[in-house]
């Protein structure tokens, strides 16, 4: 159901509730995977990072990204969703709670993303094959989806036990979840192939699954793909049915619309310079020989624009009923503002505030208006070291 027009605007920084939470404000710290975590363990970095951006005011932090499977990480240095991380975990939720803030667990499976020679175990798709730079693929079976889905649920139980608030199930960048809603990736004859019904049945029973176990006291979000940025992947029309159905379900909160292809076209998500010659600094030199020459293609060049996802998410804002948050590119208050307006339930930002963790206080101290990011990207290979603005020990 459409939803109607809006008759007010909503303050920014007033209280707005996401399901069963009341967050301070309507500004969301997106997932950016941290990359502090050697051999997937908490650690005090971790911590310090969201404790960060709890105290720089955001109303919530995303940490990224816990696997809910052993071949489900992205490589052995991803942290996993079991037993063995919730004491870390707890310290963790405890240190933003202490800021005033609340805190989301990014769950998911990397699926064709994840690198199986790192994490020991083959990596699994909707279909076999291999990938752009050459991994191979084995299709993930029945009873492989089934136990996936398992691990989804505990997983959501163990959030909970850790003290998170929300949990966000990762339906995008052609992870697993998403890799089997795209017609380029899933190419299954069986019941979750083919149709747009039969590719979402695995991220709806996975959806439906973390909100049982997650109880009515913690909100569950999805963050979907609306187009993978790559030729016969998923794209606007296929993703709003995808919404549609997700709303049906009736078990998620909101939605964070997302796009791109962390497999084949991550600068999509990203948007302004392409940082190939540091992200190739961060590979084995075997690798980075061949990077020098797909390099360009893998990660193109897109102009950067203020809010770059808005055209693609007013429709689903005029399609849906269910609360959305709006991704990418947000630097300004007037954007967030502007967002709000149009009945965008949060904004979620990510480059803005690595640069500046504390802009959300400032914007509401009313001494910056907008963030200090350049959009030059050469945050994205620090993933490997720390995630992390490397202008931020420069003038500004």
């Amino acid at each position: 159901m459409a939803r109607t027009a809006r008759t007010n605007t909503p303050k920014v920084f007033a209280p707005a509730d996401l399901g069963p939470l009341t967050l301070k404000n309507r500004i969301i710290k997106a997932a950016t995977f941290e990359g502090v975590m050697p051999g997937g363990q908490v650690t005090d970095e971790l911590i310090a990072f969201h404790r960060r951006v709890a105290a720089g005011g955001a109303a919530m932090t995303t940490v990224a990204y816990l696997a809910v499977s052993p071949e489900g990480r992205t490589d052995r240095h991803c942290l996993q969703l079991n037993e063995e991380a919730l004491p870390g975990l707890r310290r963790l939720t405890d240190a933003v709670h202490a800021e005033g803030a609340a805190v989301a667990a990014q769950i998911g499976h990397a699926g064709p993303v994840a690198n199986a020679r790192s994490n020991g175990v083959p990596s699994v798709s909707a279909s076999g094959g291999f990938t752009p730079l050459g991994n191979r693929l084995r299709a993930v079976d029945g009873t492989g989806i089934e136990r996936i889905t398992d691990d989804y649920r505990r997983a959501a139980e163990l959030a909970v036990q850790a003290g998170f608030d929300s949990i966000e199930v990762h339906v995008g960048h052609n992870y697993l979840l998403s890799a089997f809603l795209s017609p380029k990736l899933n190419r299954r004859r069986d019941a979750f192939g083919g149709t747009v019904e039969n590719r979402a049945r695995f991220a709806r029973q996975v959806l439906r699954a973390v909100r049982q176990a997650a109880g009515t006291r913690v909100a569950v979000t999805a963050k979907l793909n609306m187009a993978d940025g790559v030729p016969g992947g998923l794209w606007l029309e296929d993703s709003l049915e995808v919404a549609a159905l997700f709303e049906s379900d009736g078990v998620l909160d909101a939605i964070e619309l997302t796009g791109g292809s962390s497999l084949a076209n991550p600068m999509y998500l990203f948007r302004g310079e392409a940082p190939l010659r540091e992200f190739g600094a961060t590979l084995p030199a075997p690798v980075r020989m061949g990077f020098k020459v797909i390099g360009s293609r893998f990660m193109r060049t897109y102009p950067f624009e203020e809010a770059f996802f808005l055209p693609y998410a007013r429709q689903f804002l005029a399609a849906l009923s269910v609360p959305l948050i709006l991704l990418g590119g947000i630097t300004e208050l007037g954007t967030i503002e502007a967002a709000l307006s149009e009945g965008f339930a949060f904004v979620a930002m990510a480059r803005a505030l690595l640069r500046q963790p504390d802009l959300v206080a400032q914007m509401e101290a009313g001494t910056s208006t907008a963030s200090l990011c350049i959009h030059c990207n050469k945050c994205m290979p620090t993933i490997y070291s720390g995630t992390r603005c490397v202008l931020v020990n420069e003038p500004a």
